[in-house]
């Protein structure tokens, strides 16, 4: 085990014995989940948790975040399980994320296997469709507009923008790794195709990817897919998110009556 893995899972058990909670889930949910961290990337840390069953029933709600200042490049801050499957009903796309990340820190198998087993069900397209537009075109205008661009942004346009390309081609939730949606979405004899690989290196090299000149064919594809799925996100369907409200409900109360503190 790593040093850094080490600090988490000692963080994770400070969060725990802090808050009178216990953890269901804890992964890495930034670009090292996604496949294109720096060297000098947080580490973001996402997790899952409960409280013990009385805290429920109080008149007085606690608060349904925790959250700790960064420190030592930790990022780490989670998420009431009540308000995890509120937005889990809702096809949250960060919450989906979260339950594919390729980097797990902590996992109560029986209650995530539950949650994952709901996911496909609950998944919308329009809500996640819009979801990564609108984190696509806030990036793409802040940063990559001019003749010289901050071209680490490249990645935080590209990814949501391949992710509404997947939803669009395959109507499921698209995979957390940014490799992953380029081999399967973007032709390897492409101009395009060679441009992102060539910033990918750079960008897992550690190289300073800052005020650059705007790469023509990464731009002309951002431009065309903005435009695309301005339309096509208004097309797409609405999972009806009442239809598993029962089994939802169901798997909350049986998670906190067979908590363990």
């Amino acid at each position: 085990m790593s040093d850094v893995q080490h600090q988490i899972l000692a963080g994770l058990q400070e969060i725990e014995n802090e808050e009178r909670v216990e953890i269901l889930y804890a992964c890495e949910s930034g670009s090292r989940a996604w496949g294109f961290p720096s060297k000098d990337s947080d580490y973001d840390v996402r997790f899952i948790y409960i409280r013990p069953e009385k805290d429920y029933l109080s008149l007085f709600e606690k608060r349904d975040v925790i959250e700790r200042p960064i420190s030592n490049m930790l990022d780490i801050n989670g998420w009431d399980l009540k308000k995890a499957l509120a937005l889990f009903r809702k096809s949250n796309p960060p919450l989906l994320e979260w339950l594919q990340s390729p980097i797990v820190y902590r996992e109560n198998h029986k209650v995530i296997k539950q949650i994952r087993g709901l996911s496909a069900l609950t998944f919308s397209p329009k809500s996640c469709m819009y979801h990564y537009l609108h984190m696509a075109k806030g990036n793409y205008r802040e940063y990559l507009q001019g003749e010289q661009v901050k071209i680490k942004k490249y990645f935080y346009v590209l990814r949501p923008l391949l992710a509404c390309q997947w939803i669009e081609r395959y109507r499921t939730m698209p995979p957390i790794e940014f490799p992953s949606l380029i081999e399967y979405l973007v032709p390897a004899d492409s101009e395009l195709y060679s441009d992102i690989q060539q910033l990918l290196m750079r960008k897992i090299a550690g190289d300073e990817l800052n005020i650059e000149p705007r790469i023509s064919a990464i731009n002309d594809f951002l431009e065309e897919a903005i435009a695309h799925y301005e339309q096509v996100a208004a097309q797409q369907s609405v999972s009806d998110a009442g239809k598993y409200d029962m089994q939802l409900d169901e798997l909350f109360r049986s998670t906190i009556s067979n908590q363990e503190f």
